[in-house]
Parts: structure tokens; sequence; C-alpha cells
């Protein structure tokens, strides 16, 4: 299992990034974003007074990139602050259930269930949720979702994947191990999920209480 997991990531699944208006997609009346005309406002972290964009898809106010909270149980990919800059963060998953700003939480896998699918399903999400650059093949970003690929980090203190894949925790909870976690990689379209081993790194996208 853990190790089919990892094939998967590795063979192309995604992650996160950062833009403000794209025209691109179907026409959807009951998209609040107008149809692939997402509104990327900003709102600060008070802990540390760094800036996010966030955008509302589906009716939730998502982050529209990766948490960058220095907390304990998260770390920069291969240890660079360059990483962090361009990814955000990796958190283990009990630092990712509490890493999130006042009036934010780490989204359920229900919550990532009900994004993924109001974006048209798992099959074909991640190509509308990544960023328009940054990927070997980059997505529309038609929901100003912005994912990057972020890659991902273990207990070891290895890290793999920056650049061809990402993957965020969501708070729920598979056994008294594991954690389910969503996915993205430069070679597939869809979101997957996955429960995995609580004590990996994974970025975090946070949303709105």
């Amino acid at each position: 299992m853990f190790i089919k997991k990892r094939f998967f990531r590795a063979a192309g699944i995604a992650a996160v990034a950062v833009v403000f208006c794209v025209g691109c997609g179907d026409n959807n009346p009951d998209d609040p974003n107008n149809g692939g005309n997402p509104s990327v406002t900003t709102f600060q972290d008070s802990r540390d007074s760094k800036t996010y964009n966030k955008v509302t898809i589906g009716g939730k106010t998502w982050m529209a990139e990766n948490l960058n909270y220095e907390a304990v149980g998260s770390v920069c990919y291969n240890n660079s602050a360059a990483s962090c800059a361009k990814y955000g963060r990796l958190y283990n998953w009990e630092a990712a259930k509490t890493a999130c700003p006042s009036g934010w939480h780490l989204p359920s896998d229900a919550e990532w269930a009900a994004l993924t699918d109001f974006v048209g399903g798992e099959s074909t999400a991640g190509n509308k949720l990544k960023s328009t650059s940054g990927w070997y093949r980059n997505g529309t970003n038609q929901y100003g979702f912005s994912a990057l690929p972020g890659g991902d980090g273990y207990g070891s203190g290895n890290f793999s994947g920056a650049g061809d894949y990402g993957v965020w925790w969501s708070s729920t909870e598979g056994d008294a191990y594991d954690a389910w976690y969503r996915s993205m990689g430069y070679g597939s379209e869809s979101v997957n999920r996955y429960d995995d081993d609580e004590t990996n790194l994974f970025s975090v996208r946070c949303v709105q209480d």
C-alpha cells in the first residue's frame, strides 16, 4: 500500500502557486467566480505579518497559495529558504492541524472532496487547479487556486518531488497512523486521494472558518 501511494505521487500528481485573474475554462452559471474569472484578494497572517492570496471557490474561501508559517513540525523542502519562498513549508500532520492562522483551518477530507466536485470532479480537477506556470505540464488555473509542485518530505529527513508533484494534508484521519491527503502531478489532470503516514511532510492549504 505504501509503495503504491508513493509510486502514484512520483508518477504524476500536483502542487501550488499564485495568480490573480484567469480567463479560461467553461462558463458555469453556478460559479461565483463568473466562469473562470476568479477574484483573488489578500489577507495578512497576524503571527508573522506574511500576506497570502485567497480565493472563493464553491462558496468556500481557500488560500490561493501554500502556508509558509514556521511551526514546530514544519520544514522547507531540502531545508532551503528559497523553496519555502516558492512553495511554502512542509508540515507533518500534527503540525498541519494547528498551523493555520486564526479564522482559518486545515480542510477536512470532505472539504477537499467538495472542492474537487465543484470544479468538475477528481479526474480533471488537477488541470483546473494547477498554476499556469511552474509545472512541466501546466494547468489552466481556472479557479485561481494556483497549485504548484512543492514535493514532499519524510521523517527520515529526505525530500522528493519538487517540480513534479504537490501533496496537501486534510484534517481527517484514516486510522491511528495515517491521514487523508490530496495530490496532483505534472503527468495527470486528476486530483488523487490517499491516506499516508502522519509523520510525512506535506503542504498545507487553509480554508476560512
